[in-house]
């Protein structure tokens, strides 16, 4: 049997004398900290998402090359979806016990499902009507979403199980009557719609296989299906939908590279000549076609660099003649001549404006807007072309600053009674894309998106 051996006084005294010195010496050093803390301004509260409101930067300035080169791409504005309104998901009345929010738990009808706004998640295709609204893809929300940029808290939608069926969509185009036109990866068609959203017309269900990338030749009147699934492009009638041709050939196992041969194509374009530009994906290359369907040239290798391309998805042509190309695996917009010519590019990974993850479509409007997708996370970011009449106006407008300024400083140099600024306000100022300032000129130079 245990026995416990009873605690003399002697210990029991030295026990209480040492916890009253340590109780002690506690109290000394917390009494200075909370007087300091009394008398301090407490700091002021940060609630979330001010990070996100609050900008570090004016956006309105972001532009490609940086200054003080003449701007050619200008940061614009982005889109993620509806609005949300933090009141949606607090169910107003009884309020949580501790008990709650102890255990972490909520009731089902503390979120009103209804009304949730729906939010851009996989983002592919995107186009513009005759109106300036912004349609963009959302292959995980399986809707069609309209922006608005005169009314940013208003999106529309063309939902699946409302006015379509879809599945897995890709590309979408519009025509001149802003007819939609919607590629569905799984069910195999393309889908047509009428200016009010209604579903006409089903295309290609006997021909594609896995349709993606769409484009409209609104001259020629040609609808161009990029089959994925077939390693082809198809060409069909843009008005009674027949089916025409096709564009290129397969390659055996994705190892052949010979000109007019695909390889998992992705995306395509139409210039105003009425030439085709197919982004040929796994060959990390762009295919150049004639309206006849001919073999013009290609441009493009693979690798890292910043004129190379990496998986390159969407493709678009802007009012100069430049091959704007999606490069997915780089993160990064690239701007070409028809030659293969890298002129500028922007972009890289990350969630700032500016930067992309997993970019996929690409489209130009004609007001210079150029419109970009992104899948991770879904997001349509929108820029500005600045054109090559534009650039050369301000580069003219520039130098004849220049020129004065200097004449100005002879001129004082020349006359002591008068004084000259060192520097003119004009060569200060940054041009700012859309400054009236920066007008058309018909002495453009054609190729240089750089310049």
């Amino acid at each position: 049997m245990l026995m416990c051996r009873p605690v003399s006084h002697r210990r029991a005294k030295f026990g209480f004398v040492a916890v009253s010195l340590l109780a002690f010496a506690l109290a000394f050093m917390i009494a200075p900290l909370a007087a300091k803390t009394k008398n301090e301004v407490p700091a002021p509260e940060v609630k979330p998402g001010d990070q996100r409101v609050k900008g570090y930067f004016d956006i309105s300035r972001i532009v490609w090359p940086n200054p003080p080169a003449i701007p050619r791409i200008a940061f614009q504005d982005l889109y993620t979806g509806e609005k949300v309104d933090p009141n949606l998901y607090v169910k107003k009345g009884r309020k949580s016990t501790w008990m709650d929010r102890l255990a972490g738990t909520q009731s089902v009808d503390e979120i009103k499902y209804d009304n949730l706004p729906f939010q851009l998640m996989r983002t592919y295709g995107v186009g513009v009507d005759s109106k300036g609204l912004i349609y963009a893809a959302d292959q995980a929300v399986g809707a069609i979403f309209i922006f608005d940029p005169a009314k940013k808290d208003h999106v529309e939608l063309i939902g699946n199980g409302r006015q379509a069926s879809f599945d897995m969509i890709v590309d979408i185009a519009m025509d001149d009557d802003d007819r939609l036109f919607v590629s569905d990866a799984r069910q195999h068609h393309v889908l047509q719609f009428n200016a009010r959203h209604q579903h006409e017309a089903t295309i290609g269900s006997d021909v594609l296989v896995r349709p993606a990338g769409l484009a409209i030749d609104r001259e020629n009147r040609f609808l161009y299906v990029v089959d994925t699934g077939n390693d082809v492009v198809d060409v069909f009638d843009a008005d009674n939908f027949k089916y025409l041709r096709q564009l290129g050939k397969p390659s055996r196992k994705h190892d052949q590279t010979d000109p007019g041969l695909f390889s998992l194509p992705e995306a395509v374009a139409v210039d105003r000549s009425g030439n085709v530009y197919v982004t040929d994906t796994f060959n990390n290359r762009v295919e150049i076609f004639d309206a006849d369907g001919e073999f013009i040239s290609t441009f493009g290798k693979n690798g890292d660099g910043p004129a190379d391309l990496e998986r390159p998805k969407g493709i678009a042509i802007d009012s100069d003649g430049h091959v704007w190309v999606v490069d997915a695996a780089q993160n990064r917009i690239k701007v070409f001549t028809k030659e293969g010519q890298l002129l500028i590019y922007l972009g890289g990974q990350g969630n700032f404006p500016g930067q992309f993850m997993g970019p996929w479509g690409i489209t130009i409007d004609q007001s210079n807007r150029v419109i970009v997708s992104e899948t991770y996370p879904g997001r349509v970011q929108v820029f500005r072309y600045i054109t090559d009449a534009q650039a050369a106006a301000e580069k003219a407008r520039r130098e004849s600053a220049q020129q004065k300024a200097e004449e100005g400083r002879a001129s004082g140099r020349q006359n002591s009674s008068v004084t000259m600024p060192a520097a003119s306000p004009v060569e200060q100022k940054q041009v700012v894309p859309g400054d009236p300032a920066v007008a058309p000129d018909a002495a453009a130079k054609k190729n240089s998106a750089a310049n």
